[in-house]
């Protein structure tokens, strides 16, 4: 039987992450065990990562699994994302912004006006996007997932458009 997931559950964000990472369950567990100094066999981290009756994940587990994912090939690209989940659960947005280059771009206007035609390609994927998902007035996970990591893009491209401004005034050049 196959066990459905929402990407708006950081529980099943975290679990699916955990899942898709190199290695999966049985190496996340066997991390856990070695950092806690505690085994922990792969299934009853399954049962937390699921929520089952009488189980849960621990800030602790949580912090180490994102470690442990961190840490492994293909594994840091996931790795974050149940902290998304778990913010938008309260009406928060967190946002994973990689570093600016060591002293920015030598021409921020140009990378202004790159990031700008970025968030409109992003903006035509969303809205493509949407509207597939809504045809039918409804949106399932699959939907969902694919609204998210387009909203998520755009957010993450805003942060980013905000230090080339920030950059480029302080270099005192005139912005757009």
């Amino acid at each position: 039987m196959t066990c459905r997931t929402s990407p708006l559950s950081w529980l099943d964000t975290l679990y699916n992450a955990v899942r898709e990472t190199p290695g999966g369950v049985q190496a996340a567990a066997a991390y856990l065990a070695q950092r806690r100094g505690k085994s922990m066999h792969p299934e009853t981290l399954r049962a937390k990562l699921r929520g089952l009756e009488g189980e849960s994940v621990t800030i602790e587990i949580a912090e180490l699994l994102t470690e442990w994912m961190q840490e492994q090939v293909g594994g840091a690209d996931r790795a974050l994302g149940w902290m998304q989940a778990l913010a938008g659960q309260f009406g928060m947005a967190v946002d994973v912004v990689p570093p600016a280059p060591e002293g920015g771009w030598s021409d921020e206007i140009a990378a202004l006006q790159t990031k700008l035609l970025e968030i409109q390609r992003s903006m035509g994927a969303l809205s493509g996007t949407a509207l597939d998902a809504i045809a039918d007035q409804q949106i399932d996970s699959d939907e969902a997932r694919l609204m998210l990591a387009e909203v998520r893009s755009l957010r993450t491209m805003a942060h980013r458009l905000e230090r080339n401004i920030a950059r480029a005034a302080a270099k005192g050049r005139a912005v757009l």
